[in-house]
């Protein structure tokens, strides 16, 4: 065990603990703070395995170069079951609709109930657990690329459909009333924006070939470009239709301290990224993209806060960073024994 993986772990055991005294303590603030970490630390497999999809239909150094990362990202999957647990006894304090009375209640009952939101979230969790078992199947036989680039197609699709209607039920939910058509893809593009800069951020010291490194940062640029349109979709569309059942979702993010946080995501998430990685010299330099990738993966967590915490009415205090750390550390210590065992052993490409 490296130094690292024995920090990473300590971490997480840390944030375990907290989290776990923040329950019996401060319940009302741990569901909502666990449901954030949840929310962020599920877009680093999800979307490591969908950048491993899309590489195997386009090709590129760029994929070799950051897949030892991606897969090591893919094996954190499963913390996804134990962190499953915590949440499912928070349900009924984050959702009040899921009682039958006041589900009965709402102009989409037939979505919003029990029974069909356990159900959705089962099949959610076998889809995600089956293409992580078949992506790691597929690289152990041989001529994997050829097994990926016939997996990714219906893989891309899987994670499409399960992970717009899952960033749904998991956060749009909380205000039964908000509507969104855009929110799917938004919570799709920032998983995949997530793991990749987590890859760069991991690889970046260990690739040599500059170009595949600026290739790299090019991605990272041009899902940032695309994050933010679709979210400025939405904020305008929200905005033009002024309507009373979608408004209050962005007032209370905007509101109570979070409209600072607000502007910190405007700029760290999209604006500062977008004008370092327009220079072709930072593309090429390891350290830039290692600060870039470090920025987005910061501002990923502080608008994961930012999505969830409003809904209570909380703030960011103690229970939220230690469940956030918890998450993150114990998903990092997997990632790293994933790594140095050598899950994926083509890593020459590297």
């Amino acid at each position: 065990m490296t130094r690292r993986e024995a920090v990473a772990w300590s971490l997480g055991l840390l944030g375990v603990f907290g989290s776990a005294l923040g329950w019996v303590l401060a319940p009302a603030r741990f569901h909502y703070a666990w449901l954030a970490a949840l929310f962020v630390w599920v877009g680093w497999p999800l979307g490591s395995m969908a950048t491993l999809f899309v590489h195997a239909l386009t090709g590129g150094r760029w994929g070799f170069a950051i897949r030892p990362a991606l897969l090591a990202g893919i094996c954190t999957l499963p913390l996804l079951l134990l962190a499953m647990i915590p949440y499912l006894f928070s349900l009924h304090a984050l959702y009040p609709w899921l009682q039958p009375k006041i589900s009965a209640g709402l102009a989409n009952h037939f979505y919003l109930n029990g029974p069909f939101f356990a159900g959705r979230g089962a099949c959610y969790v076998v889809a995600w657990l089956l293409l992580a078992a078949l992506i790691v199947l597929s690289l152990r036989r041989g001529a994997p690329d050829a097994v990926l680039a016939r997996l990714a197609p219906v893989g891309l699709i899987v994670l499409a459909v399960t992970v717009t209607f899952a960033g749904i039920d998991a956060t749009i939910a909380l205000d039964p009333q908000f509507d969104s058509s855009v929110y799917g893809m938004i919570t799709a593009c920032s998983y995949g924006l997530f793991a990749l800069s987590i890859a760069a951020l991991v690889s970046a010291p260990f690739i040599g070939d500059r170009e595949a490194l600026a290739d790299v940062g090019k991605m990272l640029l041009a899902l940032v470009v695309l994050w933010a349109y679709l979210d400025f979709m939405q904020v305008l569309i929200v905005w033009e239709s002024d309507l009373a059942s979608e408004s209050p979702w962005y007032i209370a993010r905007t509101s109570h301290g979070w409209g600072a946080a607000a502007v910190a995501i405007a700029v760290c998430h999209f604006g500062l990224p977008f004008f370092l990685l327009m220079s072709p010299r930072l593309q090429r330099s390891r350290a830039g993209i290692g600060f870039v990738a470090a920025l987005l993966i910061g501002i990923e967590i502080v608008r994961g806060w930012w999505l969830v915490l409003p809904a209570a009415p909380r703030g960011i205090g103690p229970v939220e960073v230690l469940a956030m750390l918890a998450m993150g550390g114990l998903g990092s210590g997997i990632a790293m024994r994933a790594w140095h065992s050598g899950i994926y052993e083509a890593r020459q490409h590297v």
